[in-house]
């Protein structure tokens, strides 16, 4: 004869409420899916800010020569800033694919801060910038969604 709890059904049957992991898949791979989608999204997008970093300080015809903005760097500092977020969220991505709950943290501080500095490199290039800022939210969602919690 078995316990039965208050309710009428068997002990032990799944998941306490509130307990089963965030991923949205029913067989538990919603959040590999979801952390495979952002390392491919950070892979890409750094390597997006590694070219947009060497044609900044290349100092080519690509990008406009401004007048007065409130941000304003040299087009080679730029350049530079440019190069080495991507060269660390290429990095950041690549952890992702290894598995690493380190590089998801990484990876939503440094898509936070790509968001930062393509709000501030808006004037340079408006629609590259607007994209890479949806891209990076994009990013940030699947990384906070398929978070599990599940011990390491």
């Amino acid at each position: 004869m078995g316990q039965s709890t208050p309710t009428g059904g068997n002990w032990n049957t799944g998941p306490a409420p509130g307990t089963a992991p965030l991923s949205s898949g029913g067989d538990g791979t919603g959040g590999a899916v979801g952390t495979f989608f952002a390392a491919v999204l950070l892979v890409v997008t750094g390597c997006l800010a590694i070219f947009q970093g060497i044609a900044a300080i290349a100092e080519d015809d690509v990008y406009a020569r401004l007048g007065s903005y409130v941000f304003e760097f040299d087009l080679t500092a730029w350049g530079w800033i440019h190069l080495i977020v991507g060269l660390v969220v290429v990095l950041t991505g690549v952890g992702l694919f290894l598995g690493s709950n380190v590089a998801r943290g990484a990876g939503i501080a440094l898509a936070s801060l790509s968001i930062i500095v393509n709000f501030l490199w808006l004037p340079y290039q408006p629609w590259w910038s607007i994209i890479i800022i949806a891209i990076d939210v994009f990013i940030i969602w699947s990384l906070c969604t398929s978070w599990s919690h599940k011990p390491a």
